[in-house]
């Protein structure tokens, strides 16, 4: 049996279904702090290392979910998507998993208030948001561990999306992956402030999967990567425990340096920056020499995300007017 199927059948074996006819779901995107980048096992999306992420209030995805007959139907903003097309398929495969009723499927309708595939991370909200909605639709009143772990066999930093704030995602030891889920670091932070720099809200040249499986097998960088992840989610841990800005934000910056660092280390090399991602790096360092307290991190996509705190808003807008604040 498929290792995603054994996990379903297992979460849901003696759970009982008193369906609905629609459901509806919300699941904010999250910007790792300390990244995830890289898998042990492909197949159930389980990482090498733990990751520490910072979710964006109302950005994210909305998912209405329903019954339908004949095959899955997908509508992303509005518009029906192709059947054949790779996340079409992706994601029907997905929702197999959870067909009892072969004759049934499902009608996935979601709005996504983030860029698409721009290396912000959509597919986390937007798999996170598909399981929640999964769960009301069939009544399951699953576990917030469980839906993690069904959340997590979409896609991997799905399992961080089902909670707003700081949320921690162990990567387990199993070779089944029940020990391999997220859950939410409860400290408030009510200052510190996260945005987003849209540089290019296009299609990435290629996908997190495969940048992530060839920087794997080909980087020679990539071996000291699990101890940099080790230092960091340590640091940043205390950081959040201690409201320590200039401490997380300094582990968060290098951090994301460090994983760019093993793409280009890759054959080929795995380059996602642009010119204009490069030369917002260089105006954070030049803002932080003359004082103003601000940090960058980007994830797999040419778009930089800043750190700072309430208090520097105002300054950090006049210097990035596009920057889109979470809130």
């Amino acid at each position: 049996m498929n290792p995603k199927q054994e996990v379903v059948n297992h979460i849901l074996a003696h759970r009982t279904e008193s369906p609905m006819t629609e459901a509806d779901a919300f699941a904010p995107a999250n910007i790792a702090l300390c990244k995830y980048w890289g898998k042990r096992d492909t197949e159930l999306n389980l990482p090498v290392t733990s990751s520490l992420s910072l979710s964006l209030g109302s950005l994210g995805s909305q998912c209405h979910l329903s019954f339908c007959e004949e095959r899955h139907q997908v509508v992303l903003n509005d518009e029906p998507l192709d059947p054949n097309s790779p996340f079409v398929v992706r994601l029907s495969q997905y929702l197999d998993l959870f067909r009892r009723d072969t004759d049934r499927y499902y009608r996935v309708e979601t709005l996504n208030t983030i860029p698409t595939a721009a290396g912000f991370a959509s597919s986390a909200s937007g798999f996170a948001s598909t399981v929640l909605a999964l769960d009301k639709l069939h009544g399951w009143c699953l576990s917030e561990i469980e839906l993690s772990i069904l959340a997590r066999l979409g896609s991997g930093s799905a399992c961080r999306s089902l909670w707003q704030g700081f949320v921690e995602w162990h990567a387990g030891e199993t070779e089944t992956g029940m020990d391999c889920f997220a859950q939410p670091i409860t400290t408030a932070w009510p200052e510190l402030r996260i945005g987003l720099l849209v540089l290019e809200a296009g299609k990435k040249p290629i996908g997190s999967r495969e940048a992530m499986q060839r920087t794997v097998e080909t980087s020679p960088l990539y071996a000291s990567w699990p101890h940099k992840v080790a230092a960091d989610i340590q640091i940043i841990r205390k950081a959040i425990e201690e409201n320590n800005f200039e401490a997380l934000g300094a582990a968060a910056e290098s951090n994301a340096l460090t994983m760019h660092a093993t793409m280009m280390g890759a054959t080929p090399a795995v380059v996602y920056w642009l010119p204009e991602s490069v030369e917002t790096m260089h105006r954070v360092w030049k803002l932080r020499r003359e004082g103003l307290p601000l940090y960058f991190t980007m994830d797999a996509g040419p778009n930089v995300k800043l750190l700072f705190l309430d208090k520097d808003r105002q300054h950090v807008e006049e210097h990035f007017p596009d920057l889109l604040v979470a809130q």
